[in-house]
């Protein structure tokens, strides 16, 4: 008998569920609230979060092709100096967010699973057996299962549970960007006339500066992929900056900072963002007998754990195999019993991390001496992220 589920929401964690709940023996149903054109910097896919596509039977190296390899991470201090390097396992890849989407909705495709466009919900009622599903344009639709994968905003949170928190705003703005090629020769790559040293690629630099942290990796063609996270005590408004003045902001916050920050950004004809930054620390409510929440949805982890991506997909695996073993009612149980301990363990790290980047004039200095003497102690016993990196679901 066809057991039907709708996933609300076409990103990371919704695609993933779609190929889990197909292989599971659901058809699924992807309804996407946009149009199919990811806008984006890139995101990191942890080794934890390969590991779970492996279990999916599918090829993290085919699907992340386009990407490449970061699996180291070096960080420096306020005034550039080296504090610690990372290890952030051997597979751990960086992607930007619109191959990434691609190469997951041509799965989909192939498993004949799908995806209509421009369906935004706006409401989720029980219906016998199942549930009734309702978007902004009057369409309607019924399934035996809906899955809420509709991120950060998420619509089927509050159809769920009205009274769920909202999300928690971080005091960090995101931006991001990609040099418009190869800077190692650009003649606006320099201080004092002498070109700067890049790093090897494959390693992740990250760096306090004096307003906003800045991270950047050197691509296999040359190109430098970045991110900025300035501190910033309100969410931006929409329409806030323009794109002139949002580059310009972020020049200036760079301006007194002795790594590439401003370089970079120089070399860079579109600086995204800016976003705000936002977690979802713990919800009462993940499912009820017909509905579940997963990814974002769910549990919105801060960017600076870099485990948004995987903690969707490890969501996403588990809950297929808990609807291929059980009923729908004790599958949902056991996905939310399987995954709630680990999800807010990482969302509690990545609000950690976080608070790294907004520290003030002392606590800087404090981090900075500090930082290298801790990395020493926690590394005493090994990785002292290997309670993420090595999960397996």
């Amino acid at each position: 008998m066809t057991k039907t589920a709708i996933v609300a929401g076409g990103g990371i964690a919704g695609t993933v569920a779609a190929l889990a709940l197909h292989r599971a023996g659901f058809t699924p149903h992807i309804y996407e609230a946009g149009d199919g054109d990811e806008t984006g910097a890139f995101v990191t896919v942890a080794a934890n979060g390969l590991n779970a596509l492996r279990d999916l039977d599918l090829d993290p190296a085919q699907l992340l092709a386009a990407g490449f390899a970061t699996p180291r991470m070096q960080l420096r201090g306020g005034k550039g100096q080296f504090l610690a390097e990372l290890p952030l396992g051997d597979t751990t890849t960086t992607i930007r967010r619109a191959d990434l989407y691609q190469g997951l909705r041509d799965l989909v495709r192939a498993a004949d699973i799908p995806i209509t466009y421009g369906k935004r919900l706006v409401s989720a009622v029980p219906d016998g057996a199942g549930v009734r599903v309702g978007f902004e344009d009057g369409l309607e639709v019924r399934g035996e299962l809906l899955i809420g994968a509709d991120g950060l905003n998420s619509r089927t949170r509050k159809a769920l549970d009205p009274a769920a928190p909202a999300p928690r705003y971080l005091g960090l703005l995101n931006a991001g960007g990609f040099t418009d090629g190869p800077v190692k020769d650009a003649p606006e790559f320099s201080r004092g006339g002498k070109p700067m040293q890049l790093p090897e690629a494959g390693v992740m630099q990250m760096a306090f500066g004096r307003q906003a942290f800045f991270g950047w990796a050197t691509a296999p063609d040359g190109s430098v992929w970045w991110f900025a996270n300035p501190a910033r005590r309100e969410p931006v408004e929409r329409g806030e900056f323009t794109a002139t003045s949002w580059r310009a902001y972020l020049l200036d916050v760079f301006a007194d900072d002795p790594f590439p920050a401003r370089e970079l950004i120089g070399a860079t004809s579109t600086a995204l963002g800016p976003w705000n930054t936002w977690d979802v620390p713990r919800l009462p409510v993940w499912h009820d007998d017909r509905i579940v929440l997963v990814g974002d949805a769910a549990h919105a982890v801060s960017p600076s754990s870099g485990q948004g991506a995987s903690m969707a997909i490890e969501d996403a695996v588990v809950l297929g195999r808990c609807l291929g073993a059980e009923q729908i009612p004790a599958a949902l149980s056991a996905y939310e019993r399987i995954r709630r301990p680990r999800v807010e363990r990482v969302v509690a790290y990545g609000k950690r991390s976080g608070s790294t980047k907004t520290a003030g004039p002392i606590g800087a200095k404090v981090r900075d001496a500090l930082t290298p003497l801790i990395m020493r102690m926690l590394y005493r016993r090994g990785n002292p992220q290997a309670w993420i990196l090595d999960h397996r679901v």
